[in-house]
Formats: C-alpha cells, structure tokens, sequence
C-alpha cells in the first residue's frame, strides 16, 4: 500500500509539474505574440521595441530567485559567486534579444521551429570544431529538424499572418533565431563550467547570477545616454497601460515556468523535462494557429510534424542510452 501510495504521489506530482509548465510557457508564448503584433490603444501603435521584454524578465526573475532563495535554500556558502555570471549574462543578453526581434520580421510558429532546432548547431560544431562521431539515428534525427525548418520556411505564409508583422523579413528573422541558438549554446556551456567548479551551486543560485548580470546589461543599453530605447519604452508603457500589463504577465510566466522546470528536472530529470518542454513548444504552435489568427497550410502542418519527429526521435535515443546506462551500473 506504502508503494502504491508512493506511485500514486509521483505520478500527480508528474502532472502538475506538466501542468505548471504547459500553462506557464503557452500562456507566455501568447503574450508574447500579442506584444509583438498588436497595435495598442486609440492611436494603434505597436510595440516596437522588444528587448525591453528581455530586461523586464530580468527584473522579475532577478526579484523572483532572491525571494526563492530566501525562502528556501538551505545552504548560503558554497555556490557559484555572482561575478562569475559575468560572460555568460553578456550572451544571455544578447542571444535572447535577437530571438524576440525575430517576431517583428517572422511569425511565431516560425520562431517557435526555428528555436527548436538547437540541435543542428550543436552538432556541426561538435562535428566541425570538436571533431566528435555521431551516430546514424543522430544524424537523421539532425536532417528531420533540419528539413522540417528549411521547407516550413521555404513555404508560403498566409497574407493574414503577413499583415501583423511589423517588418516581413524571412532571411533575417531566421537568422536572427540561429544566432540566439548559437549564443544559447555558449550561454549553456559557460553554466555547466560553473556548475562543475562550484557544485554547491543551485538552480536559484544560477537564476540571480544571470538574471543580475542581465539586469545590468541591459539596464546599460536602453538607458545608458539620453535617448536610449529604455526610456521610448517606458514612455509608450505610460501612454498604454495594457501593453504593460501584458508584459508584467509575460515576465511572471517566465518566473513561475522556472519554478516549475526546476521542480521537474529535480524530482524526474533532465529527460523528462526536455520531453514536457518539446510537446509543450508543439502545442504552442497549435494555440497560435487556432487562437492568435496564424493559419497555416497542409505543407507547413507536415513541416511542423517533420520536426517535432526529429525531435521525439531525439528524446527516445536519450532514454535508451539512459537505460543502457543504468543497466551497467546494477550489480550483477
């Protein structure tokens, strides 16, 4: 009855962890859509300058961690020190910037599979720079996300999706998206080096290095000289109270998204984790379509498949090596 109980704790644990994060990120993903594409109030301005989101989530999540550590870390010696951030914020800044401009020149189904193909950058420099052998089921689960995003570019987008972009432009929209993966990866590489050198360090711990480091950043750039972009964003905020509180809700999505993420990977793993996150970008795409107006073609529903195919593929091929795994590990 213990094990049963047990099981029955786990598995209600499992669905609010899915829960949390499908509706933290969808609800994020619509708000972000609608910040990047509505025209606010009587005059129908839009918001032009979209990296202000990144530094209002900075600001939040800055707020949010210091409280969760507060609240709950056990331990205040040991971690990471908060300068150590200082080169991974400088890409964390930079990278997500230029992936929430994308959404002023692509749509954001399309931002959505762009940032979904991390894995093709990872890859080729692993292949190019590192000269690391990958197997056959990697390469085709690569040439899966690969394909997917290259024909759902390549195909028509509707007129209607069209019109509520601000400056319709495929290449640089992509490109954008590529570039935010690629400074994702050094961003990713840098945490796993400081994590390694401080193992007390914990996940709230690395939240308020690089949210601070953000903050500072960006707190640089927008209002560093008289007319920076900072202040033309906050005036606009002033001028249209919904499009601030849309993004007060965008930035307390993220908040609450890494708790739950964090909740996930420490009681069930990274594996999980990755698999709730890939199905929720999926069902992303599918509110999107339906709600925000995005229609898409029968062309670009198989591109869509293509990739999320790739993808699956890609999270069974780590649950079998895990398994693998573990069977070394049991003694005989």
């Amino acid at each position: 009855m213990e094990a049963h109980g047990a099981g029955l704790r786990r598995v209600l644990v499992l669905i609010f962890c899915i829960t949390g994060i499908w509706a933290a990120y969808i609800y994020q993903g619509v708000l972000q859509e609608t910040v990047s594409t509505k025209r606010f109030g009587a005059d129908k301005k839009r918001f032009e300058h979209l990296a202000f989101l990144n530094l209002a989530q900075n600001v939040v999540c800055l707020v949010w961690s210091f409280i969760m550590i507060k609240l709950w870390s056990r331990s205040s010696s040991g971690g990471a020190p908060w300068w150590s951030y200082w080169s991974a914020g400088i890409t964390n800044t930079i990278g997500p910037t230029m992936g929430i401009e994308a959404l002023k020149y692509i749509s954001y189904p399309a931002q959505v599979l762009a940032k979904s193909s991390k894995m093709i950058p990872v890859m080729l420099m692993g292949t190019l720079v590192y000269g690391i052998r990958y197997t056959i089921p990697e390469y085709l689960c690569t040439l899966l996300v690969a394909g997917g995003v290259s024909s759902f570019a390549l195909l028509k987008t509707s007129s209607k999706t069209i019109s509520k972009l601000a400056r319709p432009n495929a290449p640089l929209g992509y490109g954008l998206c590529f570039l935010n993966l690629a400074f994702d990866g050094f961003t990713n590489a840098t945490q796993d080096s400081i994590t390694a050198r401080y193992p007390k360090t914990s996940a709230w711990d690395i939240m308020l290095g690089m949210n601070l480091w953000g903050t500072i950043y960006n707190m640089v750039y927008m209002f560093g000289w008289p007319h920076g972009i900072g202040f033309e964003a906050v005036q606009f905020c002033k001028q249209h109270p919904e499009a601030a509180w849309d993004i007060f809700l965008f930035c307390l999505c993220g908040a609450v998204g890494q708790n739950f993420i964090f909740l996930t990977i420490s009681r069930f793993g990274s594996l999980t984790n990755t698999t709730i996150t890939t199905t929720r970008k999926f069902v992303s795409i599918v509110v999107s379509s339906l709600l925000s107006g995005n229609p898409l073609s029968a062309k670009q529903w198989g591109s869509v498949f293509m990739v999320f195919s790739g993808l699956s593929y890609q999270i069974y091929l780590k649950w079998r090596k895990m398994q693998k795994l573990q069977k070394k590990r049991k003694p005989m």
